[in-house]
């Protein structure tokens, strides 16, 4: 799945200068008013839909959703320009991924093994590969936020995302919601406090995360289990979401280093991946490695280093094969 460049994280400031609001003369020229409007902010919508739904599918769908609502409320509006396009979008894509929210619960509940959000490649902040890249350039969300994110409910996670990534004001995601703004508040203040105790502020050099990256691909490639080891923090977790539909380490998630270091080195001596090439690329806007096995994605393994950044705290491998054939 493609995406054409995101135009650069907006300003919540100018957050209506992208279409004006005179009047339109015509149909034709109604029309082509609501299509310019909508990919104006489609990379917006993506950006907050998908961190809110960690899944690809799934913001698309409600993207098209949304395009179908603002297409006919466009016409119902007899050709006058809505008054504030990016608010209402908004409003529409995130009630529409709330409201998917009960069958993508239902689906999580019978998914097999670990559940991680659907990986999405991306670019340095001096560059753009691809629409949800918008999403880090507003704030760097990791792999390990959006599990993170995934510990709250599905309104909590809303307010988070929009006042906290994308610097909504508490009004503004209030009428977005469709909450007062003395609840959105308390939603707000819940959320921070939730995520900022699982996830500190703080963030390792790109550098520092593509060198670490390569010792631990090094390290599971050369079958050196103590090499492992040192690379892990003590306390490391490793999810492993294969859906079912590929091997994984396991139902649930493992910790422990050196029972890790074990688990993977022994799975990677049983199982070589034939035809194995690396490479590192930007995912979820951190270095990462993207595992090919003759040319076709096979893994995608992101790490979340320590606050020092000196050794791994988190390993996320994603095998699922429906979530990895956009990166091919």
């Amino acid at each position: 799945m493609s995406h054409s460049p995101p135009d650069p994280a907006p300003d919540p400031a100018a957050r209506d200068s992208a279409v004006p609001d005179a009047a339109v003369p015509d149909a034709a020229a109604a029309a082509e008013w609501a299509t310019r409007a909508f990919v104006d902010h489609r990379e917006l919508l993506f950006s907050v839909v998908y961190t809110m739904l960690g899944s690809v599918a799934d913001t698309e769908d409600v993207l098209q959703e949304t395009w179908l609502a603002w297409h006919t409320r466009s016409r119902a509006s007899g050709g006058e320009p809505i008054a504030n396009p990016r608010a209402y979008l908004v409003r529409v894509a995130v009630n529409g991924a709330l409201a998917r929210q009960t069958s993508i619960s239902r689906r999580r509940e019978e998914y097999v093994g670990p559940w991680l959000p659907e990986p999405i490649a991306t670019a340095p902040d001096t560059g753009a590969a691809d629409a949800a890249d918008g999403v880090l350039r507003a704030e760097s969300v990791s792999m390990a936020l959006l599990v993170v994110l995934e510990t709250l409910s599905p309104l909590e996670r809303a307010v988070f995302v929009l006042h906290e990534v994308f610097g909504y004001s508490h009004p503004e995601t209030a009428a977005a919601l469709g909450r007062s703004t003395s609840a959105i508040r308390q939603l707000a203040h819940r959320a921070r406090e939730h995520v900022h105790a699982r996830r500190p502020r703080y963030e390792a050099d790109s550098r520092v995360r593509r060198q670490v990256t390569e010792r631990f691909i090094a390290a599971v490639t050369g079958g050196d289990i103590q090499a492992l080891i040192q690379v892990l923090s003590p306390d490391v977790t490793l999810w492993a979401d294969g859906g079912g539909k590929a091997r994984a380490a396991g139902p649930r998630p493992v910790r422990g280093r050196e029972r890790i270091a074990r688990l993977i080195v022994g799975d990677a001596a049983r199982h070589p991946i034939p035809g194995l090439t690396v490479r590192y690329q930007y995912v979820n806007g951190d270095p990462s490695a993207v595992l090919l096995s003759g040319g076709a994605v096979h893994a995608v393994v992101v790490l979340d280093l320590t606050a020092d950044g000196t050794q791994v705290s988190g390993i996320y491998t994603v095998t699922n094969p429906d979530k990895l054939s956009h990166l091919g």
